[in-house]
């Protein structure tokens, strides 16, 4: 299901003395089954930008397309409600939500908010919880004696029990481990790859940025300012200083030894594995 903006801005508290704006014209397209992250220091309007995304935000002016679904500032509510079926919506610490005695019933809760019948809505608990990687025996279970990796899985598959066609995560990451953060991002990778969601990743994170995205969206001060390939938006070193965003770690350890070297830069390695190659290819062509 495909993603559209179209010149939206966004005014918090409009006509007041407290009005600020916080997104100005934004335009982008994200394709369906893509996996975008959108980059941008804090208060650079990413929050902003994903609550429009499922009507939590409508525009103050233009146009946002899901699919064949329009959010626009005159939208109904009503309206909006079958959208936020369409995108999911993964907040940071969502297990924070869980509520329901067994994990089976929490994953039940929104589809059956949803009219979904009681049949249905178990069994869609019972594929979800295997598709987050956790085994379905599990669903008789309290959510809240598994580890915080497992009850962040078990938040997940309670916004996939809606069967979204879009993810959308704003610092799905944030209090893992190193271990739980490869695990959780693999698992939205399967979920891209796999299943064919459409996942909009917001992180800080450069490192999953070049590993996972497809296509990067750069925000600054409510303005879309760099959107392409993780390739092509890291090459733009003078523009992401400007908007206060870091390199992935092996392009800033590649940058530091091409620096002792005296070495130009064709092209930064953004993934460990290109890190190694290049600097492999280096120290052999000088051997």
């Amino acid at each position: 299901m495909q993603i559209t903006f179209e010149s939206v801005n966004h005014v918090y508290n409009a006509r007041t003395p407290m009005e600020r704006r916080a997104l100005y014209d934004i335009e982008f397209d994200i394709p369906s089954g893509q996996f975008v992250a959108i980059i941008g220091h804090t208060g650079s309007g990413k929050s902003t930008l994903i609550q429009h995304m499922n009507g939590l935000l409508k525009p103050s002016s233009g146009v946002i397309r899901i699919g064949e679904k329009v959010i626009q500032s005159t939208e109904k509510n009503k309206s909006l409600k079958e959208i936020r079926q369409h995108v999911g919506l993964v907040f940071q610490f969502p297990e924070y939500q869980l509520f329901e005695e067994t994990i089976e019933k929490d994953i039940m809760f929104g589809p059956l908010n949803y009219g979904v019948s009681i049949d249905e809505a178990r069994k869609r608990a019972y594929d979800v919880i295997q598709m987050v990687g956790l085994d379905a025996e599990m669903l008789g279970k309290s959510p809240f004696n598994l580890s915080g990796g497992q009850m962040r899985r078990v938040a997940i598959a309670g916004i996939l029990a809606m069967n979204p066609d879009i993810l959308v995560l704003d610092e799905p990451t944030a209090g893992l481990d190193p271990q739980g953060q490869y695990e959780i991002m693999e698992m939205f990778n399967l979920l891209n790859r796999q299943y064919g969601k459409t996942i909009v990743l917001v992180t800080h994170d450069m490192d999953l940025v070049a590993r996972y995205a497809d296509e990067v969206l750069v925000m600054h001060q409510g303005v879309l300012a760099l959107k392409g390939s993780p390739e092509d938006v890291f090459k733009q070193i003078d523009e992401l200083k400007r908007c206060g965003i870091n390199f992935p770690i092996p392009a800033q350890n590649y940058h530091t030894f091409a620096n002792r070297l005296s070495l130009s830069i064709d092209k930064l390695p953004l993934t460990t594995e290109e890190f190694v190659d290049q600097v492999e290819s280096v120290l052999c062509g000088r051997g």
